[in-house]
This record gives structure tokens, sequence and C-alpha cells, in this order.
């Protein structure tokens, strides 16, 4: 009986051509670049990614629709046409936005990875725990901290009782 060793399955489509497309006015997602960003590693296939994403940019468009309604009004056709501040050749709107989807879709991911195991046998896997349950919760906070940089609203309100 002989044995025959196939590759992996790779992906039909090149790194940097999976993109998850947007609604035309917000801008789509590259894969490989939420990848390098968010520090993924392969464990995290495109067909477990990609939902994520998804359901990121959803969430994310929800939070700014009232905003995006008054940009288009004012006749921007896109996220990157609305007059901003630039960084490293590129509106401050479209890093916040993709920092919010970022960091929606890994808290996500984490959320969901987070059961595959949840046994700490050593003090390193009690330290990479403790860091699980609040990952997800930061990364929260940086995508509503994203989210507010593009409506210009502090990070937090405090109000006395």
């Amino acid at each position: 009986m002989s044995f025959s060793a196939f590759a992996p399955p790779t992906n039909s489509v090149p790194d940097d051509q999976q993109i998850v497309e947007n609604d035309g006015w917000f801008p789509a997602i590259h894969l490989s670049d939420l990848r390098e960003a968010a520090r993924l590693d392969g464990t995290v296939t495109d067909a477990r990614l990609t939902p994520a994403v998804v359901t990121a940019m959803l969430a994310v468009n929800q939070a700014l629709a009232e905003w995006q309604a008054r940009q288009r009004i004012n006749g921007w056709s896109d996220l990157a046409s609305v007059p901003a501040p630039t960084i490293n050749r590129e509106s401050q709107y479209l890093a916040h936005y993709r920092r919010a989807v970022y960091s929606t879709t890994k808290a996500d991911l984490l959320e969901k990875y987070r059961d595959y195991d949840s046994t700490a046998s050593s003090m390193s896997d009690k330290k990479a725990m403790e860091w699980l349950d609040t990952a997800p919760e930061q990364e929260r906070r940086n995508a509503h901290w994203a989210i507010a940089n593009i409506l210009q609203q502090p990070h937090m309100t405090v109000e006395l009782i």
C-alpha cells in the first residue's frame, strides 16, 4: 500500500486580492491588511474571518449611519472624499474606520476562540486566559473610540447624578 500526501488547500485568490466589499460609501476591507494589523495567524481561516468582518462592517456602518447621511447631504461621494486632516497621505476618517472594523472583528474572534480551550494548566496558560478575559472588551473600547473620533465626540461621557 502506498502513501500519498497532499499539500493543504490554498486560497484560489491571492492574499492581496482578498477583499470584503462594502456599501460603496465606506471602504472595502482587505483581509491581508486586517490580518497584519490585528496579528491574526493562520488559525483564523478566511471562512471564519469573512463573516466576522461582514458583521463588524455592518455594526460600524450602523453606528455611523446618521453621520454618513449628513456627509452625503453635503455632497461627499464616499468616506475618502470627506475633508479631513491626513496622516500618512490618508484621511483620518479612513484610518479610524478601519480601526473600528478591525477592532470589532478581533473582539468577535477573541470571544469565539475563547471557548476552544478554556483550561489553564500552566502559569503561562493562566496568564493567557486572563488576557482573553479582557482582550475582547479592550478591542470593543478601541472600536468605540475610533467611531467617536469620526463623530468628533469625546471618548467618555460622565454625568453627575
